[in-house]
């Protein structure tokens, strides 16, 4: 074993697979299946396709779909358009990963996050899944019979996720809109000691409010990890959409001690911090016993990531080339991110917390006529504009639904991950809906 007692990751060896439940007789279901319903934002899509979007139709504005721009932005690295193809590429892929990309993977780490440090990442540290989402329910199908804390509001699809796998039990913590949407190393400490938490899942920067963990104080809350043996589950998607900070990018990474003792695990890929959404390439970075066993959990779960795209994804690490990509990623959603602020004020959206990461706005309907407070009517309204947001009704991240109401029913999220000229669009679409004058 590689981890002491005292911070040991409780993950199982040989992952298992749980059984469906049954629904009851007359549901108008399939026998032996449960009703999945689907993740927020996948309704929303299907709510807005239903209305007749399509990504391709220039009088839509697509500002729910957590999706970066694909296109060429300014002082970028060429974007990708033709991948080849070997022989080798043609069979399966080991299920952890190719090893060369495995150690281009543990190499960008260490050169971003670990220089001048001892214990380094090597390949036995990564494991290639295909996506983020596949990364977590690895993650998930691995973990032990832990109580597993996660954040309100937060990432839609880890309600499914925390729901499926039962090995584990699902501890919501309620975050305050007043504190900016923070928990401090002190409150996380109570929640670790009088929860206790085994792990704890969270994105950062957060989905969707944009509160970033960072610095001294992500330094602590690695600390902790260690002190208490809580796993720490960083899913750091959007580690290059950070503003305002001196740290070009920010990963958990960085304040691990020995990264096969130390109990986090930091989840990425090219989706997001590559703006390559469509290549379905995630990784998972941690202690080699973790990784082990996440591996084997992909074999029955998904089989492991795409082949060619693996051998191309490669370049995209190379130092050179992801320093460029994450500069004119800062400056461009940084512009992005200014322009929608300002104009949301401007319509009467408020921000409790203005986003320090991410490329989304989680903003309150709270000052808006009545009529427009509720996050599904307002939702309705702006498809009728040919607009689409995702209401915070579906970040309550909460499987067994411990409260007696939801949270959120009068916030919405807003992405600027697409272009300028779509953003624009958006905003007249609401101004529109709203009332307003003619949308600059």
């Amino acid at each position: 074993m590689y981890l002491p007692q005292s911070a040991h990751v409780q993950f199982s060896q040989v992952p298992t697979q749980q059984p469906f439940g049954a629904d009851p007789a007359g549901s108008g279901h399939v026998p032996g299946f449960r009703n999945v319903p689907r993740t927020g934002v996948i309704h929303v899509m299907h709510r807005a396709r239903e209305r007749g979007f399509t990504p391709d139709n220039p009088e839509w504005a697509n500002l729910g779909q957590g999706q970066p721009s694909t296109s060429t932005i300014p002082n970028a690295p060429a974007r990708i358009e033709h991948v080849g193809c070997d022989t080798w590429d043609q069979e399966y892929a080991p299920v952890a990963g190719r090893k060369d990309l495995r150690s281009k993977v543990a190499e960008f780490y260490n050169h971003f996050h670990r220089q001048g440090k001892s214990s380094q990442y090597t390949w036995r540290n990564v494991c290639i899944a295909p996506g983020g989402r596949a990364a977590l329910t690895r993650i998930a199908a691995a973990l032990g019979n832990v109580n597993l804390g996660h954040f309100i509001p937060d990432y839609t699809a880890y309600e499914e996720l925390l729901s499926v796998f039962r090995s584990f039990t699902s501890i919501p913590i309620l975050l305050d809109p007043a504190a900016g949407y923070r928990l401090d190393p002190a409150a996380l400490e109570r929640e670790i000691l009088y929860r206790g938490l085994g792990a704890l899942l969270m994105s950062n920067p957060s989905n969707p409010t944009g509160r970033l963990v960072a610095g001294e104080e992500l330094r602590q809350w690695v600390e902790l990890s260690r002190q208490h043996g809580c796993a720490l589950i960083m899913d750091e998607f959007y580690s290059h959409y950070v503003y305002g900070r001196p740290e070009r990018r920010v990963s958990a990474a960085e304040f691990v001690e020995d990264v096969n003792r130390d109990p986090v695990l930091v989840v990425d890929g090219v989706t997001k911090n590559w703006r390559y959404p469509g290549w379905r390439i995630g990784w998972i970075v941690g202690p080699e016993e973790v990784i082990e066993a996440v591996a084997s959990a992909g074999s029955f779960l998904d089989g492991g990531a795409n082949h060619p795209l693996q051998r191309a994804a490669i370049d995209l690490l190379s130092p050179e080339t992801a320093e460029r990509e994450i500069a004119a990623i800062q400056t461009e959603f940084g512009r992005k991110r200014a322009y929608l602020l300002g104009e949301l004020a401007r319509l009467g959206l408020s921000v409790e917390a203005e986003p320090q990461g991410t490329f989304y706005v989680w903003a309150s309907l709270s000052g808006l006529p009545e009529r427009f407070r509720d996050a599904m009517a307002f939702f309705e309204l702006a498809l009728e504009q040919n607009v689409i947001v995702v209401p915070g009704v579906f970040f309550d991240v909460n499987p067994d639904r411990r409260r007696p109401h939801c949270c959120y029913q009068d916030h919405i999220r807003l992405s600027f991950g697409p272009d300028m000229e779509v953003l624009r669009r958006g905003v007249a679409g609401l101004e529109r809906m709203l009332g307003k004058e003619t949308a600059r």
